[in-house]
């Protein structure tokens, strides 16, 4: 794992950003208000290297299928996955009856939606990349710096649809695909295996993956890997014939981020600074930057 110990007071996120002219919130915050951020030059070029490393590494070592899904969804496409009604408040809706995702889970899960597999057409392994959309209400406060906690983040999600019999082990192999990326990428993480008190309300088990950020001095979720059991299947009528029976039983869901982009940039500012205030790219995502060694601060100012 990575962490540059030269540093003796490591530098939050947004002021690596803003010191190296790539990271903007004031003009976001004027055309679209707080928690909002427009990203310039190497970091919004990181932020696509990220988007394909992740989906390259999920489809070339793990076999899972990209797709490319709407980014809006009626409501009972939400009610499917366990966000309606209980989250209501926390999403974005728009006058027509459509919301817009808050993850990449809701429009994969539905993908199945009122569907009977059979059984030796599973497990389906999905990966996509979306927008995702909050509006973090009751987050008042909370993050209200940097880019921890956005309105609009982008998100490489991972999903699988399989037998109850094979949905432990799916469970555990997509976990370790979102882990390989950390590990790809070198940064400190932990694995947390949440009390039910924790998770979400429709989750059987969840395991939140958490990296480290020394600016802070804590780990912070960078993506949460759930297994639903039957209980989208359930909502969505998501179901497979057992092979040589006539029975038909529910399906067993899981999803997890592989990773969160926007806290992928954020740990890699703040755990590859160097004291010049120059940031090192992971050996891993240069191919992806063309070949660059490192992101150093604008001599040009565009806007």
């Amino acid at each position: 794992m990575w962490y540059n110990s030269n540093i003796k007071s490591p530098k939050h996120h947004y002021e690596i950003g803003k010191n190296l002219g790539m990271m903007d919130f004031n003009i976001a915050t004027k055309m679209s208000g707080s928690r909002f951020v427009i990203l310039k030059h190497d970091l919004a070029k990181l932020e696509r290297a990220l988007i394909n490393f992740m989906i390259d590494i999920h489809t070339t070592e793990f076999n899972f299928f990209e797709v490319s899904p709407p980014y809006l969804v009626k409501n009972h496409a939400m009610y499917n996955v366990g966000q309606l009604p209980k989250f209501s408040d926390a999403s974005f809706e728009t006058t027509t009856g459509y919301r817009l995702i808050p993850t990449g889970e809701v429009p994969l899960t539905n993908i199945f939606a009122n569907t009977t597999l059979l059984e030796d057409e599973l497990p389906i392994k999905l990966v996509a990349f979306t927008p995702c959309f909050r509006s973090e209400v009751g987050s008042a406060g909370k993050d209200v710096k940097g880019m921890l906690r956005m309105h609009q983040f982008g998100k490489v999600e991972l999903f699988t649809i399989t037998t109850p019999g094979t949905a432990t082990r799916e469970f555990e192999y997509l976990t370790t695909a979102a882990e390989k990326i950390l590990e790809k990428l070198g940064l400190p993480y932990r694995v947390v295996l949440l009390c039910s008190g924790d998770m979400g309300f429709a989750a059987h088990k969840t395991y939140d993956l958490e990296v480290w950020l020394p600016a802070q001095n804590c780990y912070r979720e960078i993506s949460s890997c759930s297994h639903f059991g039957d209980f989208q299947a359930r909502r969505s009528l998501s179901k497979y014939k057992e092979l040589g029976s006539k029975k038909v039983r529910f399906l067993h869901t899981i999803n997890g981020s592989g990773l969160a982009i926007g806290r992928t940039i954020i740990a890699i500012l703040e755990n590859y600074q160097n004291p010049d205030g120059s940031v090192i790219i992971p050996e891993n995502l240069r191919n992806y930057m063309g070949g660059q060694k490192l992101i150093t601060p604008l001599t040009k100012k565009v806007f």
